[in-house]
C-alpha cells in the first residue's frame, strides 16, 4: 500500500512538472514573440509591476492546465442532451480545443447555466480527426439538438480549436442557417506561430500564412449569424495574441490572463455570458 502510494505520489509530482514546465516554455516563447514586435518592453521586463505580471500569468495558467488534465477522465463520459424546456435562450454547444476534452468546460457549462442558459451541452472533438470530420460531427448535434428541443437555431462556442470547428460549420459547411450567433474564445483564426510543434495535422494547418488560412479566411462571413471574438492579450498558445482577432466581427480583448485560463477566469466567463447576451438582443 505504502509503495503504491509513492508511485501516486510520484506521478502527481511529474505531472505538476511537466504542466509548469510547458507553461514556462509557451510564455518564454511568447515574450520573445512579443519583444521582437514591442522592443520598449525589453525595458520593463524586471520592474515590479513586470515580475509580478509574470509570475501571477505562469502560477494562473499552470494551475489551469493542471486542472483540465485532472478533469480530463470526466469528459469521456457520454454528453446528456439537456430537456426540452421553457428555456427564452437558445440551446449552446460548447467546443474545446486541440489536446483537451468537454471536462475542460464544465466551468463554463456550470457558469452558463447560472445565468439562466438551461439548455448546455458540451461535446468531444478528438485531436486525430480532421477538422471536416469534426465539422460533420458538430452539424450532426447541432440537427439532434435541434430535433429533440424543437428549436430552429442554437449558439456556438468554441475555445482555441473549438472556435475554429464552429466557424467552419458556419461559414463552409452551411451552418448558417442553424446557428443564431457564435463566440470564440483564443481560437487561433490567423493562426500561431506554436503550430510547428503541433503533433496533428489540424495543428500543422495553423501555420501563420498556410494555404489553409488564406483559403479559410478569405470566406466571407453570413450576415445572417452574430459572431464575437473574444481573446486574451497573454495568451501564451496562440502566437502572436492578435491572431485570435477574427476579421469583421465585434472583437473583445482581456488580459491578466493566459490561453485555458480564459475558461476559468471571472472575467473570460462574464464576457462569454455578455457576448450571449448581445447576441440574443
Amino acid at each position: 500500500m505504502a509503495t503504491l502510494f509513492c508511485i501516486l505520489l510520484l506521478l502527481i509530482k511529474i505531472t505538476i512538472g511537466v504542466v509548469a514546465l510547458t507553461v514556462l516554455l509557451s510564455y518564454t516563447i511568447a515574450w520573445y514573440e512579443r519583444a521582437n514586435s514591442r522592443p520598449d518592453l525589453i525595458d520593463r521586463r524586471f520592474t515590479t509591476r513586470g515580475v509580478g505580471i509574470a509570475i501571477w500569468l505562469l502560477v494562473e495558467e499552470t494551475a489551469c492546465l493542471l486542472l483540465t488534465v485532472l478533469l480530463r477522465p470526466f469528459g469521456w463520459l457520454q454528453p446528456q442532451l439537456p430537456d426540452a424546456g421553457q428555456d427564452v435562450h437558445p440551446p449552446v454547444i460548447l467546443l474545446h480545443g486541440l489536446f483537451q476534452n468537454r471536462s475542460c468546460l464544465f466551468w463554463l457549462q456550470h457558469r452558463l447555466r447560472s445565468a439562466g442558459y438551461q439548455q448546455v451541452i458540451s461535446i468531444n472533438t478528438p485531436p486525430w480527426r480532421d477538422l471536416e470530420t469534426l465539422t460533420e460531427g458538430l452539424a450532426r448535434k447541432v440537427d439532434e439538438l435541434r430535433i429533440k428541443l424543437k428549436v430552429d437555431k442554437v449558439i456556438l462556442v468554441g475555445h482555441s480549436m473549438g472556435g475554429i470547428i464552429a466557424r467552419n460549420y458556419v461559414q463552409n459547411r452551411g451552418g448558417s442557417a442553424y446557428v443564431h450567433g457564435m463566440v470564440t474564445l483564443g481560437s487561433p483564426h490567423h493562426g500561431s506561430k506554436l503550430a510547428p510543434f503541433a503533433l496533428s495535422t489540424m495543428g500543422k494547418n495553423l501555420l501563420p500564412g498556410s494555404a489553409f488560412l488564406l483559403k479559410f479566411n478569405g470566406v466571407t462571413w453570413p450576415d445572417e449569424t452574430q459572431a464575437i471574438s473574444i481573446y486574451t492579450r497573454y495568451d501564451n498558445i496562440v502566437l502572436p495574441a492578435e491572431s485570435a482577432k477574427m476579421d469583421g466581427v465585434q472583437q473583445i480583448e482581456l488580459d491578466g490572463m493566459g490561453h485555458t485560463a480564459l475558461l476559468f477566469h471571472p472575467r473570460s466567463l462574464q464576457a462569454v455570458i455578455d457576448a450571449l447576451s448581445n447576441i440574443n438582443k
